[in-house]
């Protein structure tokens, strides 16, 4: 069982890259708007229903796949370096795969601030993540996150084995599905 987390901040092209890899290879993309779109019809994900939903559905996904016979999972997060109960959960996802013999690999995306605004109005983005149609919103909700949180790692911050970091910025989806898989073997 293989376990890739495609990490980074908003609109850097997690999901994109994922639907890139997952086409490649036999991975299952499983991208973090599948739960909060879903949950989002009942519970706003910033509620404690709404996040305890997001994480229920995550962790009963995680355990019936880490323990299936499928070739493995592509899943994206939006990963607050500075908050360690962001790491407490990545260290917790990984262990789910970990503790059935599964190989995690991580893959951090970085692109600058333009290209994330502009890969934010896509209509790939668009028709994958519902709640991102309010552009306003959207738009403000990336903006403040960069004055809220630390999206991207420092230089050797992350010591996981298996770990690249790729500045996607003028790079297409399809090429750095394509890095990814030589570069784990995928």
């Amino acid at each position: 069982m293989k376990f890739v987390l495609i990490f980074g901040p908003q609109a850097v092209g997690k999901m994109t890259v994922g639907q890139e890899l997952a086409k490649i290879t036999e991975l299952k993309l499983f991208h973090n708007h599948m739960t909060i779109d879903l949950v989002s019809h009942f519970f706003d994900y910033s509620t404690k229903e709404g996040k305890r939903l997001v994480n229920l559905f995550r962790q009963e996904i995680f355990e019936e796949v880490s323990s299936s016979h499928l070739y493995g999972l592509i899943f994206t997060y939006v990963w607050a370096f500075d908050f360690q109960s962001d790491w407490d959960y990545v260290k917790q996802v990984a262990k789910i795969f970990e503790s059935k013999g599964g190989i995690v690999y991580y893959v951090e995306l970085e692109a600058a601030l333009e290209e994330r605004l502009e890969r934010n109005k896509s209509s790939n983005r668009l028709e994958h993540k519902p709640s991102k149609g309010n552009f306003e919103w959207s738009e403000n909700d990336l903006l403040n996150a960069i004055e809220e949180y630390r999206l991207n790692s420092l230089d050797d911050e992350i010591q996981f084995p298996n770990y690249i970091k790729i500045d996607n910025t003028n790079l297409s989806a399809k090429e750095v599905a394509k890095k990814v898989q030589e570069h784990f073997h995928l």
